[in-house]
């Protein structure tokens, strides 16, 4: 069955899009390790540039084969990096949306990410996304932004 996974943000010193990008680097990577194919949906270019930026600064064991749309091999690589406008390359498995709406292709993934921002009007956003994601029967998971899904 197809999931939504909601991660809540703290409401505390570390930005929100600190801890979304920090977050969806350790998602991308963990997918990526275990043989999965992601799309990244960031907010913007410069976001993605960001979590682009950020995949690059991991060590040399912790190193995710990522690239932008439009850049990389053929189909682009086994995690990349889109926003609004482009389209991703391929097949995908795993989306993680950082974008305030639903992600329209989302159907065609069987592991959709979000996240629950502190802000209450981004947090109605999220609720609008949870609903939608909800409404098309996906099996629907909420964690901290701290745990993974294996722990619980």
């Amino acid at each position: 069955m197809a999931q939504a996974t909601f991660y809540l943000l703290e409401d505390g010193d570390t930005p929100a899009n600190q801890q979304m990008v920090s977050k969806t680097c350790d998602i991308a990577s963990a997918y990526s390790q275990s043989g999965h194919k992601v799309y990244i949906a960031a907010s913007d270019k410069a976001q993605a540039e960001l979590i682009d930026e950020t995949l690059w600064q991991q060590g040399p064991d912790n190193f995710v084969p990522h690239n932008l749309v439009g850049e990389g091999p053929r189909g682009g690589a086994v995690v990349e990096i889109g926003w609004p406008g482009v389209r991703h390359n391929g097949h995908r498995s795993v989306l993680i949306n950082l974008a305030d709406e639903a992600a329209s292709f989302a159907p065609s993934f069987a592991q959709v990410i979000d996240f629950v921002p502190c802000e209450e009007s981004l947090k109605q956003q999220a609720r609008e996304r949870y609903k939608i994601y909800r409404m098309a029967g996906r099996q629907m998971q909420t964690l901290a932004i701290n745990e993974s899904p294996n722990s619980n």
